[in-house]
């Protein structure tokens, strides 16, 4: 059975044509993602998002509950790591680029799950994924005012870092105190305390706190704070709000 963990490669760099070019002669049908889709699942222990071209005429990109993979077309060979393009000018990170358009359409599907920290006068938005129990996730909350000042929204979306489920298959502590949070009728208030100290009153509801921990690992995400940039770049790790205010400004000046 295969185990994500114990299957580590380093997919180096490869020398690319023509990223456009070969994007474009290397188009999948629909036949054809369903047929990959079908022999990689049969031996592999992963959820299958979307199989798609990749830049790379001999690879396809896999998208699965782990996180972004390359295949080989036959289905034979599947490959963890980074798919670089090598021009004469630059060399492009594919990986990452498609990471983080897939970061900027998953989000969509949460904006109205995700617990908002609002700047008044909104220059800049962040969405991090945050835990009660994570020291550095408290530190940059005590700093949200501070945030906020800048003019940078703070979005908040969960990932408790000890899972879903423990090794007994029972829901874990840090899913259900994130679940009781987004389950509070002031989810904002009650996160706030959470993170100050306070014990977490347990609540059940139709939360998105799986839906937010599944789609964090398939984007890359696997620690906290994890800070996702409107243009989908993923930066792990706690920043000071003036260094992040320059991060965000750099950004906005590139875009």
């Amino acid at each position: 059975m295969f185990k994500h963990y114990a299957f580590v490669f380093l997919f180096s760099s490869f020398l690319c044509v023509d990223p456009v070019f070969a994007q474009e002669s290397n188009a999948l049908s629909e036949k054809s993602q369903a047929e990959i889709k079908a022999k990689l699942a049969g031996s592999i222990n992963l959820d299958i998002k979307s199989i798609k071209a990749s830049p790379f005429p001999s690879m396809v990109e896999v998208i699965t509950n782990q996180g972004l993979f390359y295949a080989s077309k036959d289905g034979k060979f599947l490959v963890q790591g980074k798919l670089y393009g090598i021009g004469s000018d630059d060399v492009v990170n594919h990986t990452e680029d498609s990471l983080s358009l897939l970061r900027i359409e998953g989000l969509k599907e949460f904006s109205n799950d995700m617990i908002v920290y609002p700047a008044k006068e909104e220059k800049h938005q962040i969405t991090v994924f945050t835990d009660i129990t994570c020291g550095y996730c408290r530190k940059m909350h005590k700093q949200i005012d501070e945030y906020n000042d800048l003019g940078i929204t703070v979005k908040y979306m969960a990932y408790p870092r000890s899972g879903v489920k423990d090794q007994l298959g029972r829901l874990s502590q840090g899913f259900k105190d994130l679940q009781s949070i987004w389950c509070h009728e002031e989810p904002s208030v009650a996160l706030t305390k959470a993170k100050l100290g306070s014990s977490v009153a347990q609540r059940i509801c139709e939360s998105p706190v799986e839906a937010e921990f599944d789609f964090g690992r398939q984007i890359g995400v696997n620690s906290t704070p994890a800070i996702i940039f409107p243009n989908g770049m993923l930066l792990p790790g706690y920043r000071e709000p003036k260094d992040l205010i320059k991060i965000l400004e750099s950004i906005s000046a590139e875009s």
